[in-house]
């Protein structure tokens, strides 16, 4: 496994990586995981039977990481005696001298290039297709990436396996009275409503409708809840105009990274959890916030409601659908309780445990067991 493209954040692909190599390890997979060397000793953590090898310090700089996955990583899959080697991030070595298999996230740097940063969007589309020509086998996280990647790039539908993302209960859970409160209270809300989002602020996460369908919603209510926007920053220039349009009366928190410990209180505390992206690969903030017991609201776009099924809400993208819905949710506690509980239940259909028999199913259909 190559851990060495996990940045030092706990976004979605740490989280992917940490909760795959633990189960893996858990399964009782024959596991050798390289990584970064400030990440040594949490992969020897979560996988203590594996064999955890460090790169050279310089990988900690893309560039270094990129030239060194191509010649060093190889040798390290010889040393270690590996029947396959997994990268689980878009890229791939060109003579790795060994079967390989790809995670493809999503495809959305095809469809919709717009909505990311324009030197990764082509990095990322120049790696996906190099994977797509060269990978033994391709990974991807829901039947919507599936049946994409088939569509875009003409892959052969027998090398692509689905293996949906799975979900911590032990960390996403539904939260204690003293959970809430605490995060509450660091947040200034002492207890009064709100509305959570949670993800880098990037097009696609379609943040500026959030705010305008929010404001919409709220302004004439009693009791109008704060919208909460957490997470890392990123790059959306529309989100400064939607805040700037912002009446008063009503409050915006943004308070950046949230701790792990500190979500199960954040999304289980929050009136809705609104997630109103439109595109996805998987949707693993969706799932999280549901595992918290939280009555979700999200949209119809690409893999979404593969993840929510008939447990969360649905809207539109637009700044009026998401008023709309919001608004109903807002006035109606009976099934924002409904939904929560669905929601609940719901993600016990995915685990991480399921994610690793996927993925052992597919090493070894790479190297022809």
């Amino acid at each position: 496994m190559d851990a060495t493209a996990a940045p030092a954040d706990r976004g979605a692909l740490v989280r992917y990586v940490d909760g795959l190599i633990a189960a893996l390890h858990a399964a009782g997979a024959d596991l050798a995981v390289a990584c970064q060397r400030p990440d040594e000793e949490r992969y020897a953590t979560l996988a203590p039977s594996a064999r955890v090898v460090a790169g050279p310090a310089a990988i900690t700089h893309r560039s270094a990481r990129q030239a060194w996955e191509q010649y060093g990583l190889p040798y390290i899959a010889k040393q270690v005696g590996a029947d396959v080697l997994h990268s689980p991030y878009y890229t791939v070595p060109l003579s790795p001298g060994l079967p390989t298999v790809v995670t493809i996230h999503d495809v959305t740097y095809f469809t919709d290039p717009d909505v990311h940063e324009p030197g990764k969007a082509t990095y990322i589309r120049s790696a996906t297709r190099t994977a797509a020509r060269r990978a033994t086998r391709l990974i991807v996280p829901s039947r919507f990436t599936r049946d994409e990647i088939i569509r875009l790039l003409h892959v052969d539908t027998d090398r692509v396996d689905v293996a949906h993302h799975g979900v911590d209960h032990q960390v996403f859970h539904r939260p204690r009275e003293d959970e809430r409160t605490r995060v509450s209270d660091r947040l200034g809300l002492h207890g009064d409503p709100y509305l959570a989002f949670l993800g880098t602020v990037e097009p696609r996460k379609n943040v500026p409708n959030l705010i305008r369908g929010w404001v919409a919603a709220a302004v004439e209510l009693p009791d109008p809840p704060a919208l909460v926007l957490a997470g890392a920053g990123g790059r959306d220039d529309d989100i400064d105009e939607a805040l700037g349009d912002v009446p008063e009366g009503l409050r915006v928190i943004r308070p950046g990274y949230l701790s792990w410990s500190s979500l199960p209180g954040f999304f289980g505390g929050a009136t809705v959890v609104a997630l109103p992206s439109v595109c996805e690969g998987f949707g693993l903030p969706v799932l999280e916030a549901m595992a918290c017991g939280a009555p979700v609201l999200t949209t119809r776009c690409a893999s979404l409601p593969e993840v929510g099924g008939d447990a969360v809400a649905y809207t539109e993208p637009d700044p009026a659908g998401i008023a709309e819905v919001l608004g109903e949710l807002i006035a109606d506690p009976a099934r924002r309780q409904k939904l929560g509980d669905a929601a609940h239940v719901r993600s016990y259909e995915f685990s991480w445990e399921a994610s690793a028999e996927a993925h052992m199913a597919a090493f070894e259909r790479a190297v022809g067991k």
